[in-house]
């Protein structure tokens, strides 16, 4: 099986710049977890909703809300994101990506396509759902003598 089959090629993507008001309003509104930062089509980082949540003051939009909370939503996608991202070519075997994402301890893979141009993303959650849509295959029917 490769990568190709399972990955997700919808991928949502905002550029180095872009405030986390931004992605406010992706996570709010998506069922996204992970969000790829990128210039010119090009990776530069992923940014997942846990990230987003570390950030950001938990008062925001509450009458506590200090102007020191409203600074934390005005951060740009590239002071938050994480550099250098665990990537895997389009094409490569599941089992690759299974071991990538077990060692270096991440929730996603970003995949390159061979102009290392961002092709889709593949999360633990892709893994699992085509491991259940092999093995949870309905049984054949049973042939009468």
């Amino acid at each position: 099986m490769i990568v190709d089959s399972l990955m997700t090629t919808r991928v949502v993507t905002v550029h180095l710049d872009d405030k986390l008001t931004k992605l406010q309003e992706i996570f709010i509104n998506t069922r996204f977890h992970h969000v790829l930062v990128a210039e010119n089509g090009r990776l530069r980082g992923v940014i997942t909703d846990r990230d987003f949540f570390k950030a950001v003051s938990p008062y925001i939009g509450t009458p506590a809300e200090t102007s020191h909370d409203t600074a934390t939503i005005n951060k740009k996608a590239h002071q938050i994101m994480s550099r250098n991202p665990v990537t895997i070519k389009a094409g490569s075997n599941i089992r690759e990506a299974v071991s990538l994402i077990y060692q270096h301890g991440v929730s996603c893979l970003p995949i390159l396509n061979d102009e290392n141009k961002i092709a889709g993303i593949l999360t633990w959650r892709d893994v699992f759902r085509g491991l259940e849509a092999r093995y949870n295959k309905p049984a054949a029917p049973e042939q009468k003598d």
